[in-house]
């Protein structure tokens, strides 16, 4: 008797499981650690982008771009967010990538919001432009930092080599400490405006300005590296500081090219949903940015098909 029970419930359990699975798509993204930026915008845009009966959309924590890169290459992650840099490497084999796996499938959804390149130095440093970082003592970020490698293309575009600077290879927050006491000239540092590392500087008493990258380098680095977007940092995003001309590159979210194209059209019209926009712009100030207009900014992969559907219906892709 006690068996036939166990067998019905199982059953019963069984036929549960079944029917949702056939009615609706699971579809997973990485996102970072839970005190950065990714985490919290990954859990508005699952919330604004699933569709009860069709897909379930769930952000879950990760460490960050590198990791989602190889989740999805490895089938444990359906999606996740990646700066534009490290997924057109990954999907290259160029860059940190070059001479390891890559991941050639690496399709891309959406660009979200711009992480900006800023290189800060004193202010009445007489540093105004990028080339005259020659002979000074610039931290360029750790090595294995996505702001290293862009900090090195920025200064070759410019025609700087290492060996023309003193670098030094410390955090943002390390090198602000260092410009306070006048040990360090310049900083490099690559994120979303504004970055706490430099608000504090600014409004420290210490004064500092933003460096441009603009021109023909800036053109020049565009064209060599499609990833790169162009950016301006507005004035007053840290304290006394003048609006800024500079490169970015964006937080886009990718998957891979084995994902069911229906299922990606689904969540990238949701995303640009009138609610969905709504929601993101009052969840989080880089909300604001994840608008259909900067969808296809700063693209150095191909689309997925399902992505690339939407995109053209709603007239931002030819």
């Amino acid at each position: 008797m006690k068996s036939r029970f166990v067998a019905a419930a199982l059953l019963a359990a069984a036929s549960l499981i079944a029917v949702p699975a056939s009615a609706q798509q699971f579809f997973r993204i990485g996102t970072g650690g839970t005190a950065g930026t990714y985490y919290p915008v990954g859990g508005m845009i699952a919330n604004a982008v699933s569709i009860p009966g069709k897909v379930v959309v769930t952000a879950q924590a990760s460490n960050g771009s590198v990791g989602n890169v190889n989740g999805i290459a490895s089938g444990s992650l359906e999606s996740g967010f990646s700066q534009s840099d490290v997924a057109t490497w990954a999907q290259k084999g160029t860059g940190i990538f070059e001479g390891k796996p890559n991941v050639p499938g690496l399709r891309m959804i959406a660009n979200l919001y711009p992480e900006s390149i800023h290189i800060v130095v004193k202010k009445g440093s007489g540093i105004k432009s990028v080339s005259d970082l020659k002979g000074k003592r610039v931290a360029l970020d750790e090595p294995g930092s996505g702001t290293l490698i862009n900090a090195r293309l920025v200064l070759a575009a410019y025609g700087i080599k290492e060996s023309d600077i003193k670098p030094e290879y410390i955090k943002p927050n390390q090198a602000g400490d260092k410009m306070k006491d006048g040990s360090l000239d310049a900083f490099f540092f690559t994120g979303g405006a504004p970055a706490g590392a430099i608000a504090e500087l600014a409004s420290s008493g210490a004064g500092i300005e933003l460096l441009p990258i603009d021109g023909p380098q800036a053109e020049g680095l565009r064209m060599a590296s499609p990833f790169f977007a162009v950016d301006s940092i507005p004035a007053n995003t840290y304290k006394d500081v003048a609006a800024v001309n500079t490169l970015a590159v964006g937080a886009q979210w990718v998957t891979s090219d084995k994902a069911d194209a229906e299922t990606v059209y689904l969540i990238t019209k949701a995303l640009y949903s009138e609610p969905a926009q709504k929601m993101l712009a009052a969840g989080h100030a880089k909300g604001k940015m994840i608008t259909l207009q900067n969808a296809v900014k700063g693209v150095g992969i191909p689309y997925h098909p399902g992505a690339e559907r939407f995109y053209k219906e709603a007239g931002v892709l030819k």
